[in-house]
């Protein structure tokens, strides 16, 4: 799955996996979980972590490969979070290739800018427990106060519109790269990542059904 922060990827990967009866393999709960295990794998992304370092690609690709060679993904996964980078995505397929394996298809839910700056600069956080509401889709009953619990709403400051714009300065031309990427091996199929969540599926089930080749 590519897309940009705020395009959806990560709800439509869930969803996807659920109608196919495959794993999501997200790369930041992989990385999380590989911790958890305690195994050698998991204490090198631990030390990566606990530095507030991005973890390598070398490493990133052999705890991805790893979760792929577990039995529920015989039949596939999606990957999600990984790659972000042309050389990240050029690296994966030589990885998979010396396993006799390959990226089978990417899926693309394009986001126009000025949306994905609408929907992450629109979200608001319940200070008590964490519940999401946004400015414009998902508004509180009462402004600054959330519906369930009634405590402070507050905007992170990664949510603020000054970082959105600045995060999307940095992050989308290396996702575009992975995007040309694909389109160039011939197995990338864009979606419009605009529709409801419904018709955002139904897209990318047609897709997967009418692969790019």
């Amino acid at each position: 799955m590519v897309g940009a922060p705020g395009a959806g990827k990560g709800t439509q990967a869930a969803i996807l996996a659920a109608r196919l009866g495959i794993p999501h393999v997200a790369s930041g709960e992989l990385f999380r979980n590989a911790v958890r295990a305690a195994s050698p794998l998991g204490a090198a992304v631990r030390d990566y972590l606990e530095r507030g370092q991005l973890v390598p690609d070398d490493l990133a690709i052999e705890v991805i490969l790893d979760r792929l060679a577990q039995p529920d993904a015989a039949r596939g996964a999606i990957l999600d979070g990984f790659p972000r980078t042309r050389p990240q995505a050029e690296a994966l397929t030589a990885a998979l290739a010396r396993r006799g394996q390959r990226v089978d298809q990417a899926l693309y839910v394009g986001v126009r800018e000025s949306e994905l700056r609408r929907r992450l600069s629109g979200r608001w956080i319940c200070r008590a427990n964490g519940h999401s509401y946004h400015a414009i889709d998902h508004p509180p009953k009462r402004p600054g106060v959330c519906d369930i619990d009634g405590s402070e709403l507050y905007q992170r400051d990664d949510d603020r519109p000054e970082t959105v714009r600045a995060r999307l300065a940095a992050q989308l031309p290396p996702m575009y790269d992975v995007v040309d990427y694909y389109t160039e091996l011939g197995i990338l199929t864009a979606v419009d990542g605009e529709g409801t969540i419904e018709e955002v599926s139904d897209a990318l089930l047609r897709a997967i059904s009418e692969p790019a080749r």
